[in-house]
């Protein structure tokens, strides 16, 4: 029988590494080391029969606020804390809903997950959902009653046109994912004011909530391979730059976990979206990626497993031909079925869309327009234009 060594090898350190969690939670907490607790909400989604409450009880590092002349010292102090967090494992929480209170507790790393049932019907006037969090009890020397927050969770109207599936990095924001050294830069140097997204994206976006019908309820899911340590400069990413709000699908990962040994940017991805999908079985989807990463296969199989309900796919060229070859094969593979284009920028993207009926023609000219604007904001590569433009707009590859 063959042994699994990798999947051996990450249980083990998983085990261990749990031990040591612990092991250090005990030994900060009799010196006194733990920081003031606070609970981390993640934006989530529900439906009228469910809502999904997810979130993390962390010390309070002091992370700042980002500012525009934050300067690199300060940045990376940031970043450190974030990925430097000292977890609560088995922290009392109560979270209440419609007057109904619901008891659950962290788990080894500090989160917490619960699916809680509406007492009432929901009334689906607003798409965003506020649920009310108190953290009750933590076995930390620093724990003080009185510690609340709100969540939010979405849940797309029953007149919702379409929702909107998005990658985050090298899709709405210049990453450089393919290249370590790049991407570090990109990640490391920068704050959520200091990232700026692609060229006329907020306004694509926009333009997709607003759909045909002009309600602007059409909803948005982010799901990224970046780690939850990224959640509030992600979050804060896309408020500064008015891109739609949106439930944040992010990673679980580390370098002594098991997932980082079991679970890839693919199975990642290709969960999410499948959650999604079965979440809402009435509502198609747009999906929205580039073509720096996975984005393609995975959305084809997405594609396969679901047919019918994706209406079509926009994948960023980051202009690397390799991956522009692979892109081109599998939108031949899917001829037919579904239109996947490898667009060169938001504005190509727009135009498609509104030649198929998915926004209005007016709103082509507020992409442009606030394309020009973004460039002019960040001349060269940070403003998300390729470094080496094809000759045209768009490769219509379906």
């Amino acid at each position: 029988m063959a042994i699994d060594w990798k999947k051996s090898l990450g249980d083990f350190i998983d085990k261990h590494d749990d031990s040591f969690d612990l092991l250090m939670q005990r030994f900060r907490n009799r010196l006194g080391l733990y920081k003031p607790l606070y609970i981390v909400p993640y934006r989530s989604y529900g439906t009228v029969n469910r809502l999904y409450v997810k979130g993390r009880v962390l010390a309070n590092k002091g992370i700042t606020s980002a500012a525009d002349n934050d300067n690199l010292a300060k940045n990376l102090l940031n970043m450190y804390r974030r990925f430097e967090s000292d977890e609560v494992r088995n922290a009392q929480l109560t979270v209440c809903f419609q007057n109904v209170e619901h008891e659950v507790l962290t788990d080894s790393e500090g989160y917490f997950t619960l699916n809680l049932e509406p007492s009432t019907p929901l009334v689906l006037d607003n798409i965003w959902h506020e649920v009310e969090i108190e953290l009750k009890h933590a076995d930390i020397s620093s724990f003080e009653p009185g510690i609340k927050t709100e969540a939010h969770v979405l849940v797309p109207p029953p007149d919702a046109e379409y929702g909107i599936i998005s990658d985050i990095d090298d899709t709405i924001v210049l990453t450089s994912a393919t290249d370590i050294i790049q991407m570090s830069q990109h990640t490391f140097m920068n704050n959520a004011r200091t990232r700026l997204p692609f060229a006329g994206v907020s306004a694509f976006y926009r333009s997709l909530q607003l759909g045909r019908n002009g309600k602007r309820n059409n909803p948005f899911f982010y799901v990224s391979s970046s780690p939850w340590n990224m959640y509030d400069l992600l979050h804060d990413f896309l408020d500064i730059n008015d891109i739609p709000a949106g439930p944040l699908l992010l990673r679980d990962f580390g370098l002594l976990q098991n997932k980082f040994f079991g679970a890839d940017h693919m199975s990642h991805k290709f969960k999410e979206i499948q959650n999604i999908l079965l979440t809402y079985p009435n509502l198609n989807f747009i999906l929205i990626g580039d073509s720096g990463q996975e984005d393609a296969p995975i959305y084809r199989e997405v594609i396969k497993q679901f047919p019918g309900r994706i209406i079509c796919v926009y994948i960023r060229d980051v202009n690397l031909e390799d991956r522009a070859t692979m892109v081109t094969s599998i939108t031949e593979e899917l001829k037919g079925t579904v239109e996947m284009l490898l667009v060169k920028d938001t504005a190509a993207a727009a135009k498609h869309a509104a030649a198929a009926g998915l926004i209005f023609q007016a709103e082509v000219e507020k992409v442009e327009d606030q394309k020009a604007i973004d460039q002019s904001d960040a001349p060269g590569t940070s403003t998300g234009q390729a470094p080496a433009p094809i000759s045209k707009d768009t490769k219509h590859l379906g």
